[in-house]
């Protein structure tokens, strides 16, 4: 028999394994939350399944998620990303993800990490919220909202608070599980 999952990911397989073994799990790591801003950057707008099933390209196509790399990324590199049909060519999106990428090694330098600055909004530990039903989690938060007007403050772009709050779900910062999924407790 199946466990039980969130209502969200049911239908897919690539929704039911991203479920099963990312979403909601606590990410530390500078190069996975970049990753997932990034992700949650060209989600804005559209399914989150449209984004996971072009996932592989945009690996691809970002050098890996090398925020290192895609802060140099010059016109040259942003227009054959424009031309790359294996990800979502949005030339605001693009353009945002070399903007924040810039602005990401700008708080890593500030806080020495990234990590340590977003997570210092929630105190260090992810905040446990109780729902039976996954359409009971608010699209965004209070903390959500402070926390975008502080990333668009660092000059971050395409980081309203609903894309924020997706990106505190997906990284663990909230736990938004419902509460009989076999995943509630585990992360």
């Amino acid at each position: 028999m199946e466990p039980h999952r969130c209502g969200w990911c049911l239908g897919d397989k690539l929704y039911k394994a991203y479920h099963d073994k990312e979403w909601g799990v606590p990410v530390k790591d500078d190069a996975t939350l970049f990753e997932f801003l990034v992700l949650e950057t060209f989600q804005a707008g559209l399914s989150w399944l449209t984004v996971l099933k072009k996932r592989e390209n945009f690996r691809k196509a970002f050098d890996n998620f090398d925020f290192r790399k895609i802060a140099h990324y010059d016109q040259s590199k942003i227009d054959a990303l424009l031309k790359d049909a294996g990800i979502i060519r949005n030339k605001l999106k693009i353009k945002a993800t070399v903007t924040n990428a810039r602005a990401f090694i700008r708080i890593q330098e500030e806080f020495g990490s990234f990590s340590d600055y977003i997570w210092g909004f929630v105190n260090g530990k992810p905040i446990k919220n109780r729902w039976a039903d996954h359409r009971e989690a608010p699209a965004k938060t209070s903390l959500s909202d402070t926390l975008s007007k502080d990333l668009k403050k660092r000059g971050f772009k395409f980081v309203g608070s609903t894309v924020v709050y997706a990106h505190m779900q997906a990284t663990g910062m909230v736990n938004d599980h419902e509460l009989k999924c076999f995943r509630y407790e585990q992360v």
